[in-house]
């Protein structure tokens, strides 16, 4: 029995927005295996300049990830879709751990298989040093 991932295409705007909501709050759980569960097992990321293959490569990188972006907090929102796609804007913030509070700013392209499970994510991601009482995110 193949894996579903509810919604699944065609997606509609408000199905796109459920999906991106999804999305969301599995990133914003900080569990690697939670959030890798949405992609395909062979699913191709570019992430900034680092390209990922697989479930077992984003759940190594999403461990990496949140070890060094401590306090992690994101939102996204609904940018576009089409059949089967969506494109998202995102920002998050984060912490090193120095103390040191960032916003990084971006946008996804996703592309998803007909069961709903994302095959392709393609982020550009823009990191801005902020003060801790400029955080929007709590």
């Amino acid at each position: 029995m193949s894996e579903k991932k509810y919604p699944i295409p065609p997606f509609t705007e408000e199905t796109a927005r459920q999906k991106i909501q999804a999305a969301e709050d599995a990133w914003n759980s900080k569990d690697p295996i939670k959030v890798s569960m949405a992609y395909t097992i062979d699913s191709e990321w570019r992430n900034r300049a680092e390209f990922i293959n697989g479930r077992d490569e984003i759940q190594q990188f999403l461990e990496r990830k949140w070890n060094k972006e401590l306090d992690y907090r994101l939102k996204k929102s609904y940018w576009a879709h089409s059949d089967n796609r969506i494109a998202v804007r995102f920002e998050y913030e984060w912490r090193d751990d120095s103390g040191q509070w960032y916003r990084a700013y971006g946008n996804e392209n996703w592309e998803f298989d007909t069961n709903g499970l994302m095959k392709k994510r393609y982020a550009s991601i823009n990191d801005l040093p902020i003060e801790a009482s400029e955080r929007r995110l709590k």
